[in-house]
């Protein structure tokens, strides 16, 4: 499974993919899509959309980890927040692909077992998990945790349903 992550931003929106396959994650791309900080919000979200439009049409993710708005330090920024990630949603359903949406405290848990942990602490996480050289960017870093953290999930579901299964058979135990 292919599983696109994205932080979205209305300046900087972080992608990373990751492939599944089983236990094993393999890197495949991360980076960041920018836009000049001057510019309106609609052309700034507008340039962005169309980088990341482009990422999913060159990638082709089987799903995509999203990050969920939560309440930053000020009402503005949530704003910011929200409108990129509508923006991503709407990049992303245009194209008909499933979306996963984590929280940022989830997403620092799940990978550095913090869900208080800075951005460098992710992205060491995050190289060491899937055997990178040096950390990525903290955008494509925090993109490519959430990538692991969906990847992780699905294979945490499949267990538990495996489990259930076994438990279900005659002889199995509940």
């Amino acid at each position: 499974m292919r599983i696109l992550g994205i932080d979205p931003g209305s300046r900087v929106c972080g992608y990373g993919m990751v492939a599944a396959a089983g236990d094993t994650l393999s890197y495949v791309e991360c980076g960041v899509l920018t836009a000049p900080g001057d510019r309106p919000a609609e052309a700034r979200l507008g340039e962005i959309a169309r980088g990341l439009a482009e990422i999913l049409d060159e990638l082709r993710p089987d799903v995509v980890a999203l990050e969920e708005v939560f309440a930053r330090i000020n009402v503005r920024s949530a704003l910011a927040l929200a409108q990129a990630r509508g923006m991503a949603l709407a990049v992303v359903g245009l194209r008909g692909i499933t979306v996963a949406s984590y929280t940022a405290p989830l997403v620092k848990k799940a990978i550095t077992g913090r869900g208080r942990a800075d951005k460098e602490q992710v992205a060491r996480m995050v190289a060491a998990l899937i055997g990178l050289r040096r950390p990525p960017r903290a955008d494509a870093g925090d993109a490519l945790a959430l990538a692991i953290t969906h990847a992780r999930a699905v294979a945490t579901a499949i267990v538990m349903r495996g489990a259930r299964s076994a438990a279900l058979r005659p002889g199995g135990h509940p």
